[in-house]
């Protein structure tokens, strides 16, 4: 399965590489694509897993020179494949406006002033930074396991879960996990 990882140049979302390391046959951009390439390899790759930080519109575009990466105008691409992957805040209103399909995520605690943002006042960094760790470590593992998404889906629900009864971020997070098919 040729993979499309989009993932735009920041290093506070450096914590969701585990994701993808292990993945082979993938290519990776993050940075410097027109609409026009980035449609071209959408087309041409079996999965796309868009992740960093976003908001309902989409994922915004830090390191490609724009706003938004991925908006509504790459959603007839997007919909042409049943087994993506959207990590980003809010990616979820997105996902649901449009009717795509594959793993996402909704609002997603990644920082401290997020959690904060959320309602979750005075969490320190070590709480925050075990659950974007686990979480991406186990993804990155059901990922190169090549199992379907659904079931990949299904195990991070249960993984993370256990880390979410002793780590309020990601309890906050593990509410917040989404698969649609």
């Amino acid at each position: 399965m040729k993979t499309l990882v989009i993932h735009p140049s920041d290093y506070s979302t450096d914590f969701l590489k585990p994701i993808y390391e292990g993945i082979e046959d993938k290519t990776v951009i993050t940075q410097d694509k027109t609409r026009d390439e980035i449609i071209e390899l959408i087309e041409s790759h079996d999965r796309v897993m868009m992740m960093g930080h976003g908001s309902p519109s989409g994922l915004f575009g830090i390191g490609f020179n724009r706003l938004f990466v991925i908006d509504n105008g790459l959603v007839e691409h997007l919909n042409k494949k049943d087994n993506n992957v959207f990590i980003w805040c809010n990616a979820d209103r997105f996902v649901n406006r449009f009717g795509l399909k594959g793993f996402y995520t909704g609002m997603f605690i990644s920082e401290v002033g997020e959690a904060y943002y959320c309602g979750l006042p005075n969490i320190p960094q070590n709480v925050v930074d075990e659950s974007n760790n686990q979480f991406a470590n186990w993804v990155g593992e059901l990922f190169t396991s090549k199992k379907p998404l659904n079931e990949v889906y299904s195990d991070i629900v249960d993984s993370y879960g256990k880390l979410a009864n002793k780590n309020i971020v990601a309890k906050y997070n593990h509410e917040r996990l989404y698969f649609a098919n």
